[in-house]
């Protein structure tokens, strides 16, 4: 069981004095409401796991600077609220009560059987316009492969390099012989579970975090680790902290434009996140599904986090799928050679080899990435701030990020709705993920992803048919004042 100390607590608590501990606000409540309210807020957000054992009171009121009795207070509220129970030796552990943690069916994409429908489920744009070419391209080439058997487990020669390149040139030297070819990111992270872990050892993630990761760790009968992203990204002493304390066979974390709340890592955090898993012996797989869209036009973004890896310990995984198209089902692992191996020899039983005419099309696009990936980038830039708009004129109370990067943002509602509201938009044919869909025993209802992969007009009108669902949940409570703010 992990214990969340009285320094990290206060540091996420902040300026929890001025939380609102609900009802109109007029009067103000007492500090142990206020601080319960806070202790809830995190949880309920994601930002505290459940299952974690909480500061002893003594030593959390020392932190605070606050009476024991204030804290021993709030900490009653929450157990009469169901939000903390006290078990024989591990002091007060959090908890979520019952019917507060909907659990929701694995996600698969819908079956496009309504035309009229807009898909807001989705983080895939369609396919970049020279997605053709490469497949003309590809065709010429494949004669030339049509002589052999055609299972190639590693991957196409070809491919191989073009990956291997594009690594190098963002400043991570890279040999051919470091990648593995995949049917795209989530077979790669299957493969390397697969090889990895095994039942019950512990896998550290971020909460909130990609839906169909917290999948695979299920089939994998792993024990997720959960640390809670901050508004403002990562909070990197919590998270090596975590390191510290969990001792996880792996982490598997997105510091490329995370999913789904759009955060890009800096280089000093991870030099620390890298030198602090080598440390521990944890180690990092890194997605790098959306490393390929930095929007805005900004300055280069940060090498590769396994450039900063000192003991060889940094796994990276990417895709074809989200700057150029899901459909060509091509992904990659970079990693040391023997566990390239490894992942040859966990592939046979379940899948041969990766088709070799999408890999050869991936090659050419990967060849011409430079070229081709500044076109896709001011398109997703355009919609992006498209759908920032329409959610400023429509639904003015939620509160975001514009995300720098990536293809969605993370909302903050009105009101504790998602999982009314993905029920409700279906009314409006409109596909919504809620927000408890990205966390382990968390709440997050009180969020909802909104990808920006659309057309500039379904951006719109699929805005207005979730305003449209929003109202007919009635009035919001106490819902937070309009804010944006805008990433570099």
């Amino acid at each position: 069981m992990r214990g969340v100390p009285e320094d990290h607590l206060a540091r996420l608590l902040g300026d929890w004095r001025g939380v609102r501990a609900g009802g109109s606000g007029r009067v103000a409540a007492p500090g142990y409401v206020r601080l319960a309210a806070a202790m809830r807020a995190l949880l309920l957000d994601a930002r505290v796991p459940t299952g974690a054992r909480l500061p002893a009171e003594r030593r959390l009121a020392a932190a605070l600077g606050l009476s024991r009795t204030t804290v021993a207070a709030a900490y009653r509220l929450l157990r009469e609220e169901g939000y903390l129970a006290s078990r024989r030796g591990s002091g007060s552990v959090t908890a979520l009560p019952p019917g507060r943690l909907h659990r929701h069916a694995p996600w698969v994409p819908a079956v496009p059987d309504d035309e009229d429908a807009l898909d807001l489920a989705l983080a895939s744009p369609e396919a970049c316009p020279e997605v053709p070419a490469a497949m003309a391209a590809a065709l010429e080439s494949l004669p030339a492969y049509l002589r052999g058997h055609g299972y190639d487990s590693y991957g196409l020669p070809v491919l191989r390099e073009a990956v291997a390149q594009r690594y190098t040139a963002r400043g991570l030297p890279t040999t051919p012989g470091q990648i593995f070819v995949t049917g795209g990111a989530q077979h790669a992270l299957d493969l390397l579970l697969r090889c990895l872990v095994g039942p019950l050892d512990p896998v550290l993630v971020e909460s909130p975090t990609y839906p169909n990761a917290l999948d695979a760790l299920t089939r994998a009968r792993a024990r997720v680790v959960a640390v809670g992203l901050a508004p403002e990204g990562w909070d990197i002493g919590l998270l090596v902290g975590a390191l510290r304390q969990s001792l996880p066979r792996l982490a598997y974390l997105m510091p490329d434009f995370h999913n789904p709340v759009g955060h890009l890592m800096g280089p000093r955090d991870r030099a620390a996140l890298a030198t602090s898993a080598a440390a521990v012996g944890t180690r990092l797989v890194i997605d790098e599904t959306f490393a390929e869209l930095p929007l805005d036009g900004g300055p280069a973004l940060p090498a590769p986090l396994a450039a900063w890896d000192p003991a060889g310990q940094v796994i990276t995984t990417g895709s074809m799928s989200k700057a150029f198209w899901a459909g060509l089902r091509v992904g990659w692992v970079r990693a040391d050679p023997g566990l390239v191996a490894q992942l040859q020899a966990a592939r046979g039983p379940s899948d041969l080899a990766s088709p070799v005419v999408e890999q050869l099309a991936a090659a050419w696009l990967l060849e011409r990435a430079d070229g081709l990936l500044p076109a896709r980038r001011e398109t997703l830039t355009r919609r992006r701030d498209t759908l920032v708009a329409a959610l400023a004129e429509h639904l003015p109370a939620w509160r975001f990020r514009s995300p720098g990067g990536g293809l969605s943002l993370w909302a903050r509602l009105d009101s504790p709705v998602s999982s009314a509201l993905a029920h409700a938009a279906e009314r409006h044919r409109l596909r919504l993920v809620p927000g408890p869909r990205f966390g382990v025993g968390a709440n997050l209802e009180s969020y909802l992803r909104l990808p920006f992969t659309l057309p500039q007009a379904d951006l719109r009108d699929a805005v207005g048919r979730l305003a449209a669902a929003r109202a007919s949940l009635g009035p919001a409570d106490a819902a937070p004042t309009a804010s944006i703010v805008q990433v570099a």
